[in-house]
């Protein structure tokens, strides 16, 4: 073998094995990558139905449930749209309570209920995570919306 053969060889090698290392980490970044879905989002079908992914609003008022074995709690996501029902087995947040902000990850079963594997409350009075913000945002936009409307056609109706 001569040595230009050899050092063909070898940076053969070496991009071999760098795009071997750059597929793994690849690989790793796809299967941690977890994509954050308001509940307007889920009822529309664009959610995941088979990976897991993140829930994010408010926690609707009245809507918590605790489950005879003290640890399954079930409540309703909402953005003021829509609503997602949510299951969760373990222990919630300390600063988990109705009407204020949640992320949960996890994924939906057939039924359409979100099966959380974690829950994180917001952590004070000012902080919402981006996306949850811009979710409601969204949702408040659409319902504003939607009240001009049915008052304009109430309008034209009594006309």
């Amino acid at each position: 073998m001569t040595p230009r053969q050899r050092r063909l060889g070898m940076l053969l090698a070496a991009l071999a094995c760098a795009g071997i290392a750059l597929a793994l980490v690849l690989n790793a970044f796809r299967s941690n990558l977890v994509f954050f879905f308001s509940p307007s989002q889920v009822a529309a079908h664009e959610a995941p139905a088979s990976r897991s992914f993140r829930l994010g609003g408010l926690v609707a008022p009245g809507s918590i449930r605790r489950e005879g074995d003290g640890m399954t709690v079930r409540f309703i996501v909402t953005d003021k749209a829509r609503e997602v029902p949510v299951v969760y087995r373990g222990l919630l947040p300390d600063l988990f309570r109705e009407g204020k902000g949640v992320v949960a990850r996890g994924t939906l079963d057939r039924s359409g209920t979100f099966v959380a594997s974690e829950v994180l409350a917001k952590h004070d009075e000012n902080y919402m995570p981006p996306e949850a913000a811009d979710a409601l945002k969204q949702a408040e936009q659409v319902n504003r919306r939607m009240a001009s409307q049915l008052a304009e056609g109430e309008r034209e109706t009594q006309r």
